[in-house]
């Protein structure tokens, strides 16, 4: 029986070292090498036994971003990982595939809007890309203009229109009303200078284990790497403070199987810390019980969420039980865009935890410390501990979708 629950104060005080003292840490920054070695020193602090997967990653550096328009500056902002640039040359707007399929954007600063900047693009390696994006990328690659502009997306949280290192173009982001008046003004002539670099650098996810007394593992994991320019307090710093309190407190417990806790690194843009640890781990899978992912969670002006995916009714049913003595969260449907679906699209039943109401504040500057609740975190941790309990006595084959 587990007798140790999280202390708020103490999950309040991971986010704070994270969001506040360490800040935003994109994968391979200096702030994302602090915050590795921040956790990997909890995990210890813990007693558990302690492995960083290494892997080669890209950071980027940028030092200014200028627009003329006929000589006058205008505001304008780099996207992330955009290659450097200085050029002069003509605006091509474009809204719709079929335009760009048609248009000759060669040297040209080619101006998205209307459906081709309704959402961002996808990276190229980011296993949910659609087949639009996939053609839009491939044009681009192809046809090769001298810079891509476009005003922000629709969806908050996703502004810009590329953050892709894998795609070797320079893209910055225009207030609409500079785009509005490029589409009245088709002729005008624009410079555009970006002051950027991509520089090779490492990044490590931290992982964590505790054996136990019978074959059969419980994976719990958050990432811990932000966009750039966010301090990241409700993505994801509430996560991991939820993912190192349970590490502290699951391990006073008795429990019949193991346990492995694993911060995720590069979540944010490329998925490239899932694909180290699956590199080293993904013979070990058949051995996992379930896969318990924290992201998003304790938001003040939020509710918490859960749901499953890749689980049988078994064990959809045995979850939705456990939180319906959790009245502050909610069951939502399956959403696959965080770490939980590395195990889920291999058959591991997954539990993803989350908030909602607050998206917008996702990958902004505005998701600082005072957006946490220390209480929700602890719910948070609660239930998902609830949920350990009930599960670490199952077999590994508890709750798999039949196949075939």
């Amino acid at each position: 029986m587990d007798n140790n629950p999280e202390d708020p104060a103490e999950l309040n005080d991971h986010v704070r070292r994270l969001s506040v003292e360490i800040g935003a840490r994109p994968i391979g920054s200096p702030a994302n090498q602090t915050a590795a070695d921040y956790i990997g020193q909890a995990f210890l602090s813990a007693n558990l036994e302690l492995e960083e997967q290494a892997y080669p990653c890209v950071d980027w550096e940028h030092s200014g971003t200028n627009l003329e328009i006929n000589g006058k500056p205008a505001p304008v902002s780099a996207n992330v990982f955009s290659l450097p640039c200085d050029v002069t040359a003509q605006c091509i707007p474009l809204c719709s595939l079929a335009e760009l399929e048609s248009a000759d954007i060669r040297e040209k600063i080619v101006i998205f809007y209307g459906d081709l900047a309704k959402v961002q693009l996808s990276p190229k390696s980011w296993f949910l890309i659609s087949p639009a994006e996939q053609r839009i990328i491939a044009l681009l690659e192809e046809k090769r203009p001298a810079a891509l502009l476009a005003p922000p997306a629709a969806t908050v949280e996703y502004e810009q229109v590329t953050e892709d290192w894998e795609l070797d173009l320079a893209a910055a982001t225009v207030p609409r009303e500079v785009a509005l008046a490029l589409l009245h003004e088709p002729d005008a002539r624009l410079r555009l200078r970006i002051d950027s670099r991509r520089v090779p650098a490492t990044a490590r996810n931290i992982v964590a284990r505790r054996k136990g007394p019978r074959p059969g593992k419980i994976v719990l994991m958050a990432h811990f790497d932000t966009k750039i320019g966010t301090p990241g307090a409700l993505d994801n710093a509430g996560g991991v403070a939820v993912l190192l309190g349970m590490a502290s407190t699951l391990n006073k417990s008795t429990l019949a199987c193991g346990l492995e806790f694993v911060a995720f690194n590069g979540e944010e843009y490329l998925p490239v810390g899932d694909d180290e640890y699956l590199r080293r781990g993904e013979q070990d899978f058949g051995s996992i019980i379930a896969a318990i992912n924290m992201d998003g969670v304790g938001a003040a002006m939020g509710t918490n969420s859960i749901t499953t995916l890749a689980a049988n009714e078994e064990f959809e049913s045995e979850v939705k039980s456990i939180a319906g003595g959790y009245s502050g969260v909610v069951w939502v449907d399956p959403w696959p865009e965080s770490n939980h679906s590395t195990f889920a699209m291999r058959g591991i039943p997954s539990i993803a935890f989350g908030s909602v109401g607050v998206r917008s504040l996702a990958h902004t500057p505005e998701d600082t410390l005072d957006q946490i609740s220390a209480a929700k975190l602890a719910e948070v941790a609660q239930l998902a501990r609830d949920i350990v309990l009930a599960l670490q006595v199952k077999p590994a084959g508890f709750g798999r979708l039949q196949q075939g």
